[in-house]
């Protein structure tokens, strides 16, 4: 849906009070009187020239009535007509304009979507020493906003702030609206919180902002805080919440919004019958949303589009039919995204007759324009057989992208022509992973498997990062070829780069192994249940552990029950892994009771701790590392005096607790921090760093976990002592060293702690760098509010 049609931001009162700023009124019968009426530039500008006759130019009343007229005619011709008409008052009357002048020139050009001139105009009116008002701010921030320009943007909110307008109700809502739209939804719902009050525009505008963000989730959950709050949503933010509910695919949740429009008396309009019908398609509910769609009594094409389209991608092309069929009896003209739907039912019925139908309709109607209606066509003449006309079509673009490329060569493939594809592909322009992968995967299905190979290492070679697609069809030709030394770089290519191994690529590769003749030994299943244990795949590992000797025959060894114990321990499994190691045949070892002594940590449990600690004692007296471990499960449960104790016994040893420290390279010089140390030369930037961070992180639903810090003061202090840590004082260095999309890493000689770990997804998420941080145990990659780790570390 276009943005523009649901702005919650620039409503008609707003137009009304600019229009009804400081403007004198007029005689209706002057020239001036009758410049409401004027219809376009031609009208207008015989009125400006009566006017002009009879002496009335030099009024600023007059000028102002002639410059609003113009920009509310809203083409880029009366506004440059308007700017004109400005200039030339300015330099007749040695005048630099009003206010209202200036303000209707930047509300025109913001209003057709012309934002740098909005701006200039602005900057001029700042240059001659004109203060902007209230109404100046949210045109303004309208035009910051329709072409992304966020530094601009940011410097119009520093000015709000300077010029006191932080509490007009109406320039915070345009604010949110900005934040939203650019894509900084932490700030706006900042401003969103500052505000005193708040009204159904502030909450509408924060929602849709999340919504367009790909946080559906947050936009339902703050609708649900709106309506808990007594805000009475309006159309808008019903179709806002409901295309949310179609992002999630939960039904439930669509169908609990749809009763607030009952229950909330909120007229249902055809944008919202759009919305309901897209979820429900989303959600499966076809029978639902048919019903929806036969019960609107003014279908418009937008709805006709929605129900189509779902159709099609939902592989119901004669229901797609249908609807096509009544838009017709509706005398509904069908447009581009009509038009390619009904081109895809032809492709996926493989009808030429209804192919050609719509390809005649392209052609009146002037569609051939449009990439995506061309590389339809190709892509249905292809799956009719039809390689020539398919061929012609393409000869004919006059804009050949990629993915008109990739359709011809698909084409070529799935009618068996490989030699046909081969020679496109050779004369590809510009190809992407899509052609690599379509190609390579035509080589392995005709069995050329050396020649796929010598494609893929091609491919490396030009820098090309191959996925789980190309990995399968390489998987597979390998397979086929035997090779197993070829077969194991595959697999360490596929770990080194972290494909993700999906059920297509994992059934790949174990039957390439197969292929190749490799029995799995001890060591393999050592690595198969540490990836279990690290992916939490509990059910995995426990049939795997199973299968070593009811299918494989190998015994395991103690190193494999370490490794069951860590997967059930970290799940929270304790019990299960207690009468494991019980169970086991052989005496378990220090590493068996703290791979178990750990997971009490984790999950809390004193009790067990404390007795895996007195068999570690038996085993391993004389390892502080114990003592230390239990000390902090102690301290995380507030025993205080059983911490005292346990330090005391650690005193008594001469044994110390290892500092956190973190160290980062920038611009070759290595920097290193330690947890609560402040000698850094930079710190007073660092410092202002991390309050920036936490207050962002904060906005995004960040709270401190205060059990990782193992001292016995008070909360305040332990939030104060949780953010020096020193991978945060290293992630804060980092930001303020570095350009703006440079990856941060960073090197801890401890295992990185939960708050500092859900800190470090939220901070690369807020300012968009990738952060990897390398602890004790295992490489963390936080890119997007997202770990490799998945949150099992």
């Amino acid at each position: 849906m276009a943005a523009t049609s649901l702005s919650p931001v620039i409503t008609s009162q707003a137009l009304k009070d600019l229009t009804n700023q400081t403007l004198p009124k007029t005689n209706d019968s002057s020239p001036t009187g009758s410049l409401k009426d004027c219809r376009n530039l031609t009208e207008l500008r015989k009125l400006h020239c009566q006017i002009a006759k009879q002496g009335l130019i030099h009024r600023p009343s007059t000028v102002a009535k002639l410059i609003s007229t113009c920009t509310a005619l809203g083409t880029f011709e009366s506004l440059v007509y308007a700017k004109n008409i400005l200039n030339q008052f300015r330099y007749d009357n040695q005048n630099d304009g009003t206010l209202f002048m200036y303000n209707s020139l930047i509300r025109g050009y913001s209003s057709i979507g012309l934002g740098k001139e909005a701006i200039r105009v602005y900057l001029e009116m700042l240059s001659l020493g004109i203060s902007p008002d209230k109404y100046t701010f949210p045109y303004l921030l309208s035009a910051c906003t329709k072409i992304s320009a966020t530094a601009e943007g940011f410097q119009v909110h520093g000015s709000v702030i300077k010029m006191g307008f932080q509490g007009d109700m109406f320039i915070l809502n345009s604010l949110i609206h900005f934040y939203a739209d650019c894509g900084e939804i932490v700030m706006g719902q900042k401003v969103f919180d500052e505000m005193i009050d708040r009204n159904v525009v502030s909450w509408t505008s924060l929602i849709c902002g999340y919504a367009r963000s790909g946080l559906a989730k947050e936009a339902v959950e703050l609708f649900f805080e709106m309506v808990e709050e007594g805000t009475r949503p309006n159309s808008v933010t019903m179709v806002c919440v409901i295309s949310a509910c179609a992002k999630l695919r939960d039904l439930e949740l669509g169908e609990r919004v749809r009763g607030y429009i009952s229950s909330l008396g909120v007229k249902v309009n055809t944008l919202m019958v759009n919305s309901l019908v897209d979820m429900y398609m989303k959600c499966g509910a076809f029978d639902t949303a048919k019903r929806l769609f036969d019960e609107c009594e003014q279908k418009n094409l937008v709805v006709c589009n929605t129900i189509m389209s779902n159709y099609v991608h939902s592989g119901m092309v004669r229901e797609a039919l249908c609807i096509l069929e009544e838009m017709l009896r509706q005398r509904l003209v069908p447009d581009r995204v009509s038009i390619l739907s009904t081109i895809s039912v032809s492709a996926q019925l493989g009808s030429i007759f209804l192919g050609k139908c719509c390809h005649a309709y392209v052609l009146r109607n002037g569609l051939e324009g449009w990439d995506s209606i061309s590389n339809a066509l190709i892509d249905m003449y292809m799956k009719c057989g039809k390689q020539e006309v398919a061929f012609a079509v393409f000869h004919r673009m006059a804009n050949k992208t990629v993915v008109s490329w990739n359709s011809v060569m698909a084409g070529y493939i799935r009618n068996g022509d490989l030699s046909s594809a081969w020679e496109v592909f050779n004369n590809m322009p510009e190809s992407d992973l899509v052609s690599w992968n379509t190609i390579i995967s035509a080589l392995v299905q005709e069995s050329m498997f050396e020649q796929a190979i010598e494609l893929f290492r091609t491919m490396q070679n030009k820098g090309i990062k191959a996925d789980r697609v190309t990995m399968v069809s390489i998987a597979s030709a390998c397979g086929y070829l035997g090779a197993l030394h070829l077969a194991k770089w595959i697999h360490a290519y596929i770990k080194m780069n972290k494909i993700p191994c999906d059920i297509r690529l994992s059934t790949a590769l174990v039957d390439m192994f197969a292929r190749c003749g490799v029995k799995p030994d001890g060591v393999v299943f050592v690595g198969l249940l540490t990836a279990c244990s690290h992916g939490g795949l509990v059910e995995q590992g426990r049939d795997i552990f199973k299968s070593m000797t009811s299918v494989h025959k190998i015994s395991p060894q103690i190193v494999h029950y370490g490794c069951m114990v860590d997967l059930l321990g970290r799940a929270g499994f304790l019990e299960e892994a207690l009468d494991l190691i019980k169970l086991m045949p052989m005496e378990p070892n220090d590493v068996i009771w703290g791979s178990l002594l750990a997971a009490c940590r984790m999950h809390r449990n004193i009790d067990m701790a404390g007795y895996a600690t007195e068999r570690m004692k038996e085993l391993a007296s004389d390892r502080t590392g114990i003592q230390v471990l239990l000390s902090n499960i102690y301290a995380s449960a507030g025993k205080w005096t059983d911490v005292a104790k346990v330090r005391r016994q650690l005193k008594e040893k001469g044994a110390r607790k290892v500092p956190g420290s973190s160290s980062i390279e920038v611009n070759g010089q290595i920097h290193e921090f330690t947890s609560g140390d402040e000698s850094h030369p930079e710190m007073m930037h660092i410092a202002a760093m991390l309050d920036e961070m936490h207050c962002r992180v904060e906005a995004a639903g960040h709270a401190p976990d205060l059990s990782n810090v193992l001292l016995n003061v008070d909360e305040e202090e332990k939030e104060y002592v949780l953010s020096r840590h020193s991978e945060k004082l290293a992630i804060a260095f980092g930001l303020i060293s570095t350009d703006q999309g440079t990856s941060i890493r960073v090197v801890k000689n401890l295992r990185i702690c939960s708050d500092c770990h859900s800190f470090a997804k939220l901070v690369s998420k807020t300012y968009n760098r990738e952060i990897i941080v390398r602890d004790n145990n295992r490489f963390h990659f936080f890119q997007r509010g997202f770990c490799s780790c998945n949150d099992y570390w």
